[in-house]
């Protein structure tokens, strides 16, 4: 498997070649930053089923796949707010740490994270 210079690679598969690493490395900070990145981003591409009613049987979809629907697609540019929401939750939350006692444990974990997020971002 060839890995693309990082001008070429979206962002997506950056944050996805950068999780084995991790792993590999035992990094909890980038791997758990990764993994919920890389979720956030999988969710906004979920589709959106409100408009999905219960009906008679008769008019189901039938067949193998028929009542399936695309993912959404996003855009680059889509890609990076998530990332970027992602990070300000870190350091929002970090914040709040903070001001607990006891709590610069988990604060500094955050901005870890929100640092490994960054470093990926930064390379958009």
């Amino acid at each position: 498997m060839s890995t693309l210079p990082a001008e070429t690679s979206s962002l997506r598969e950056r944050l996805r070649a950068a999780l084995p690493a991790a792993m590999k490395s035992r990094d909890r900070d980038a791997t758990s930053a990764l993994r919920s990145a890389l979720g956030a981003i999988d969710n906004a591409e979920a589709v959106d089923g409100s408009d999905i009613r219960a009906g008679a049987i008769e008019t189901s979809a039938v067949g193998l796949g028929a009542a399936e629907r695309t993912r959404r697609d996003l855009t680059e540019s889509d890609i990076a707010a998530i990332v970027r929401t992602e990070i300000d939750e870190r350091l929002t939350a970090a914040q709040e740490y903070d001001g607990l006692s006891g709590g610069a444990d988990r604060a500094a974990r955050l901005r870890a994270e929100a640092a490994t997020l960054a470093s990926h971002l930064a390379d958009n």
